[in-house]
């Protein structure tokens, strides 16, 4: 099975690259060469051969678990804030005039 330059074309428009016509040209040989490379795989006889789920057998979650820590209380956090208001942060607006006095 070889490709295209027109599937080489729609596998480089869906991951969103960009390609001119002589490097989608070059993209397209080498592709296939990646695939005539690979051809010898298909030839070996799997005949009872168990499909591999994952590599690693009994691999479960390998997350950690969620341990909630004490954050920095409101002083802590507005320590080095240039201004503040009422336990917040105090920015100026972006938009317009904010609509008060600063």
């Amino acid at each position: 099975m070889y490709l295209s330059e027109k599937d080489v074309r729609g596998i480089a428009t869906y991951a969103r690259i960009g390609l001119t016509d002589e490097e989608l040209e070059r993209m397209t040989v080498d592709l296939n060469n990646i695939i005539e490379s690979l051809k010898p795989i298909t030839e070996y006889d799997l005949t009872g051969v168990e499909p591999t789920f994952h590599p690693i057998a009994g691999l479960a979650n390998v997350m950690r678990e969620d341990v909630e820590l004490p954050g920095l209380t409101p002083e802590v956090a507005l320590a080095n804030a240039p201004a503040q208001q009422d336990g917040q942060y105090r920015i100026p607006p972006i938009l317009g005039d904010g609509g008060g006095d600063r």
